[in-house]
């Protein structure tokens, strides 16, 4: 689990009032929760970027909201369409009680070590909705390739979650996640190679005149 985020409740609002938190490197968010009011807070950008790089969306997070810890899911992180700045957040409070639909990342392991060479390994899900308890989240949906042949596909039944029976997966179960297939040929065109023969160089037309 990433650090714990220290959060403080925050009153101010109004597009000035915000940008100068800004300035002062303090990112303005929202915790969301079911029945609840929303609660307007804000994070040290530094400390906030640094626990969002480790979480992702998909892994619970612990924060300090004034002393008040709580658990949390990242919803959103907004940047600045130009500059390098991050412009607001958005949590979700979690219950432990309560089933998550999430998106967690399908990771393919080993996949500069496989085996069957030469090959190229295509991956055509790159995420996979699933629900389950807060408790039993995976942060990420796995499957080792290296032992592949080539013509093998992965499918979301071939991933670790699929074996899991507290989690409940949305995507079909042979939708295909991967593939191992020999590396295409370059094929040069017989023809076009003669037609490009025929014409002739700049050298060779200045020579003929």
């Amino acid at each position: 689990m990433a650090n714990i985020l220290n959060l403080t409740k925050r009153e101010v609002a109004g597009k000035n009032k915000v940008d100068k938190l800004r300035q002062n490197k303090q990112i303005p968010g929202i915790i969301y929760s079911k029945g609840k009011e929303a609660l307007k807070i804000t994070a040290v950008e530094k400390e906030l970027m640094k626990v969002y790089s480790e979480a992702g969306t998909s892994n619970i997070v612990s924060v300090n909201i004034d002393g008040d810890q709580q658990k949390v899911l990242f919803k959103d992180i907004q940047r600045h369409p130009f500059k390098n700045q991050v412009l607001h957040f958005d949590l979700y409070l979690v219950d432990m009680s309560e089933k998550l639909r999430v998106t967690i990342p399908v990771v393919l392991l080993n996949r500069d070590d496989i085996k069957a060479q030469p090959s190229v390994l295509l991956q055509i899900l790159d995420e996979l909705e699933i629900e389950c308890l807060p408790a039993d989240l995976p942060s990420e949906a796995t499957y080792d390739v290296m032992s592949m042949q080539i013509g093998d596909q992965v499918t979301v039944a071939d991933l670790d979650v699929a074996q899991n029976e507290k989690i409940e997966i949305f995507n079909e179960m042979d939708e295909i996640v991967a593939s191992l297939q020999e590396p295409r040929e370059e094929v040069i065109d017989e023809e076009t190679e003669e037609v490009s023969a025929d014409v002739p160089t700049v050298s060779e037309t200045e020579s003929e005149e």
